[in-house]
This record gives C-alpha cells, sequence and structure tokens, in this order.
C-alpha cells in the first residue's frame, strides 16, 4: 500500500461526509441487509442510490478514497469505490481492500464501482479466481462478467483464460449463482465466446459432480437457443 501526504482541504472534505451518512440513514436497508446475514463493523444502512447520488456531488480523489476506506463504516467504503481514481490504484490496494471486505455486497460495488476500470482488471479477475478464499473466488468471477458487460476494448482472446481457471469452480455450489450469471454475460460479448460457452457448458455436464452438472444444464438451457442468440451485442457484418 502506497502512503501518501494527508491536506487540510481532503481531510476537510472527509470530515464534511462523516457528517453527512447518518442523515442518509435508512432503518429499513440496515434491517434488510441484517435479515439477508450481511454484517458491517457499523452500517448505517443508507441506500446504494443515495451514496451514489451523494458520490456525484463530489469529485474523485484517491487519497480522500483512501481515507474512506480505512473509516471502516459500510458507507464510508462504498463510497471509497465511488470517489477513488482508478489509474491511481494499485494491485496491492485491490488485494487489501477485497482482504478487508465483510461480505459480498461491498465485494459486488468495489467491482462495479472501481476495480473494473483500473489497469489490473483482467489480471486480478483470473488471479481471484484462482484463490482459495470464498470471497476473493466470487470477486474473480464477478469481475469476469462484469469486464465481459463493460469493457469495449478487451478483444475475445483476453477472456479465453477463463474458461480453465472457472471450470474447478463450478463444483463448488457456492460459487453457482455468479459463475452462472457471468458465463451468461460472457456468452453475450460475442459470436466466438458464445460458442466458446456453450462447449464450456456442455464440458461441464460430463462432470462427477452434481453442482457442475446441475450449472452445465442450465447454461445450455439459457444460452443455447436462438432467442438468446439476439442478445449478442457483437456487430454483424
Amino acid at each position: 500500500m502506497e502512503y501518501l501526504i494527508d491536506n487540510q482541504e481532503i481531510e476537510k472534505i472527509f470530515k464534511s461526509i462523516i457528517r453527512a451518512i447518518p442523515s442518509m440513514q435508512n432503518g429499513n436497508t440496515a434491517e434488510s441487509m441484517e435479515q439477508r446475514g450481511i454484517v458491517y463493523e457499523k452500517n448505517f444502512g443508507c441506500s446504494i442510490v443515495d451514496l451514489k447520488m451523494f458520490a456525484s456531488t463530489l469529485e474523485k480523489n484517491h487519497l480522500l478514497a483512501l481515507k474512506l476506506w480505512n473509516k471502516k463504516w459500510r458507507e464510508t467504503k462504498i463510497l471509497a469505490t465511488l470517489l477513488d481514481e482508478p489509474y491511481r490504484v494499485s494491485e496491492e490496494q485491490m488485494d487489501f481492500w477485497l482482504k478487508t471486505s465483510e461480505n459480498i455486497e461491498l465485494v459486488e460495488q468495489a467491482v462495479i464501482n472501481l476495480f473494473c476500470d483500473t489497469p489490473f482488471a483482467f489480471v486480478k479477475a483470473l488471479e481471484w479466481c484462482r484463490g482459495k478464499k470464498l470471497l476473493v473466488k466470487q470477486a474473480g468471477l464477478l469481475m469476469m462478467g462484469r469486464l465481459a458487460l463493460v469493457s469495449k476494448s478487451a478483444i475475445d482472446d483476453m477472456f479465453e483464460p477463463f474458461f480453465e481457471v472457472i471450470s474447478p469452480l463450478s463444483k463448488d455450489s457456492m460459487l453457482f449463482d455468479p459463475l452462472y450469471r457471468s458465463v451468461c454475460q460472457l456468452a453475450r460479448r460475442s459470436n466466438v465466446l458464445h460458442g466458446q460457452c456453450v462447449s464450456f457448458a456442455q464440458m461441464l455436464t460430463t462432470f462427477d459432480e452434481a453442482n457442475a452438472r446441475t450449472i452445465g444444464n442450465e447454461l445450455l438451457t439459457e444460452i443455447d437457443n436462438n432467442e438468446f442468440k439476439k442478445l449478442i451485442r457483437e456487430k454483424q457484418q
């Protein structure tokens, strides 16, 4: 992790954010998260919509984002993912933020708002898919799907290595949803990747593990039909 010299202006903005967060408190949101087992050290229950609107009134700043993350509130961490500058984020920071993410909600926000826009997005997605901890593997799968959805410059070849690393993940029932959703996103990206996703799903149906076979069969039902093929975003010649 890098260390940056603090300054009075950023500290002033930081303190104003800390004062503003309690005013966005939402008891229903906090109760809903508690019911779903999403727990934080400090949580005001602010809605994601309100946090995004609040973040839109502020300028992105790397130092501010680091300070917000280190505050360790749910809301400050989510704001950190919204306010950081992607090209100032290091691989070490991405690993640290993932390591200190309490649950899947925060991982999703980090992936969507920040990680996929960094120069290391593909490298970290592949690395995390090979990880040992559940949240790390979930982050890798979410990154793969998000990159398939939003990356405008990536070529098909950049996604092909994922098929090898996500194959073992199909055996874990805890990864069913992120794997299923991410492969569906990948299948929509181009005709070439669609074909590879169909082949991948067919391979899963031959595995001994029931979870892998179930994912394979459900993927084939979802993506191997003409209606799905109409969703492929590749420009036809």
